[in-house]
């Protein structure tokens, strides 16, 4: 198997794209603000067991994505490119699968995406598979709140969920 990388700018900077054979494996918001800093390229190479290669390009079609998302234009991933869901496994893998069914606008609590992902009582547990999430914005984690509706976090970085909710919001 072969891994490849390539940078996308959004509005909080570059993001790592990185791409299996079989589809995007992994989309990084880098806490850094430069994300080609060894230690994220070495986390990458440690989960897939195997270095990604520079690929200029590679991510054209998720820059295009993200481009249009970023307008406004309410942009459903899954339906434009293929996940490698690899690095996400068990519960993890399940949540963050009920997690991208969420509309574009539409907001579900921690809780209720564990229900949906059959484990009733296990929101800690969401919690945690969205801040793992090895697919930033593209499994759109930030359409996750709390139970009372409030944002919650994003990682470190609360402004850009509450950015991405603002975005996403019907005006």
């Amino acid at each position: 198997m072969t891994f490849r990388y390539d940078f996308v700018p959004t509005p909080f900077g570059d993001a790592l794209a990185v791409f299996s054979d079989q589809g995007i494996v992994r989309f990084d918001l880098s806490e850094a603000a430069d994300p080609s800093v060894p230690w994220l390229l070495e986390n990458v190479t440690t989960q897939l067991g195997s270095a990604p290669e520079p690929d200029p390009g590679a991510a054209d079609e998720v820059t295009a994505l993200l481009d249009d998302y970023f307008d406004g234009v309410p942009i459903r991933f899954e339906d434009h490119i293929h996940l490698d869901w690899r690095l996400a496994t068990g519960f993890a893998r399940t949540a963050l699968q009920v997690i991208s069914t969420i509309e574009w606008g539409q907001t579900l609590s921690y809780g209720e995406v564990a229900v949906l992902a059959g484990h009733p009582g296990a929101a800690r547990a969401v919690g945690t598979a969205c801040r793992h999430t090895p697919f930033s914005i593209i499994v759109p984690v930030h359409r996750v709140v709390r139970s009372d509706g409030s944002p919650g976090h994003y990682g470190a970085h609360p402004e850009r969920k509450r950015y991405l909710l603002d975005l996403e919001s019907p005006g």
